[in-house]
């Protein structure tokens, strides 16, 4: 697939937190409408991602309006809340996993949503990780295996025209009749956050999108996007209708000076905890939490003490958040968006981490995010006319 040809559809969208209060979720949807940005995803969390211990004003000036990273909305009630002023924005959850919810009731639940939004619902699934899980007592075993079954019973509920029998190792129904259908044109899209081959296999038979959330070069975005399409193939399925997507975390600003600056912030180094030990270890470096840590998939945010945070953010270098952010001035970044364009992406959902470190930061980085929108839409030399 050709740069130029892949642009002139590229799609933009972004995150919006599920913390309180409700009116921050209903200014990213007007934010995102206006903006004719094209989704706005949601995360879902019971305990969030960032540690309790060192929630203060120092840490962010978020903790001025949110009480607790830990208070957290359920990220389907928030969508319905706000569905009917989103327009032809997409909604979805970036993503949520099978162990807590049963596939059948997150068929249920993106049906109904379907009736509520004017575009399908995007449904991103994921294999789970250990915060929403352990502490809450979920089963969490072979996860692959177990998010596998769930794609072939939320397929089988989605597409349901007669009550649905169902026999599988972590599943099963009985004559269970799930007569709810979506609206013409509005069917939700199941999106996979995947990143090894045998979640990458699951995306290409059964995903509607491929959506990665950690650093990808455009390199093995192009290589793991390969073995997306073959698994397609494979299962007689056509690569071209599977969305090419990626979560991007920026860090953005101006000039050089001004991302010094914002890259110096501890909520910005903290996210550098985010990366696997296998991305520190490239970097020359030793993640705090162990060489063989999983990144955001092991994270337990909540039991770590102020203490721990603050020596573990120390020890973040630079060459860490570079490697697992994409970090520069908003052209740098705009290069470095259509570069994975011509790997295959078709739709980024960025979000900046500048609204971790001021009011004026944040306003910024969304504004940065609005003009990436616009750019990508026009033709590949980013001189051509809208689309």
């Amino acid at each position: 697939m050709s740069g130029s040809q892949d642009r002139t559809s590229f799609k933009v969208g972004t995150l919006a937190g599920i913390n309180p209060p409700l009116g921050a979720a209903r200014m990213a949807v007007r934010m995102a409408r206006f903006g004719q940005l094209d989704s706005l995803l949601t995360p879902d969390h019971l305990i969030g991602v960032f540690p309790r211990a060192v929630w203060d004003t120092d840490f962010t000036p978020q903790a001025k309006g949110i009480r607790s990273p830990d208070e957290q909305f359920d990220f389907a009630t928030l969508l319905a809340h706000v569905a009917s002023g989103a327009g032809r924005v997409q909604l979805g959850v970036g993503v949520t996993d099978p162990h807590r919810r049963h596939p059948v009731l997150l068929a249920q639940a993106f049906l109904t949503l379907a009736h509520m939004t004017k575009a399908p619902p995007i449904l991103g699934l994921g294999s789970g990780e250990r915060e929403n899980l352990d502490p809450y007592g979920f089963t969490w075993n072979r996860p692959v295996d177990r998010l596998e079954e769930a794609l072939r019973l939320i397929r089988a509920a989605l597409n349901a025209t007669e009550p649905i029998e169902f026999s599988g190792k972590y599943y099963q129904l009985d004559g269970a009749p799930l007569d709810l259908t979506a609206p013409p044109g509005r069917m939700p899209q199941i999106w996979i956050g995947a990143h090894g081959p045998r979640m990458l296999a699951l995306t290409g038979r059964y995903a509607d999108g491929w959506y990665p959330w950690e650093s990808l070069s455009p390199e093995e975005y192009g290589q793991k996007l390969t073995l997306v399409h073959e698994a397609a193939r494979a299962a007689g399925r056509d690569p071209a209708e599977i969305v090419p997507a990626q979560m991007f975390t920026i860090v953005t600003a101006r000039t050089r000076a001004g991302i010094r600056r914002l890259l110096r912030a501890p909520s910005v180094r903290y996210i550098g905890l985010f990366a696997p030990g296998t991305v520190w270890t490239r970097c020359g470096a030793k993640h705090p939490f162990g060489e063989d840590f999983g990144g955001l998939r092991d994270l337990m945010p909540h039991t770590l003490t102020r203490t721990e945070v603050r020596e573990a953010i120390a020890e973040v270098p630079d060459e860490v958040l570079y490697e697992w952010l994409l970090i520069g001035t908003p052209r740098e970044i705009l290069s470095r968006l259509r570069e994975q364009a011509d790997a295959g992406l078709r739709h980024a959902i960025v979000f900046p981490t500048s609204a971790l470190v001021s009011n004026a930061d944040a306003a910024f980085g969304f504004g940065v995010v609005l003009w990436l929108a616009r750019q990508l839409r026009r033709t590949g030399n980013g001189s051509g006319p809208r689309r």
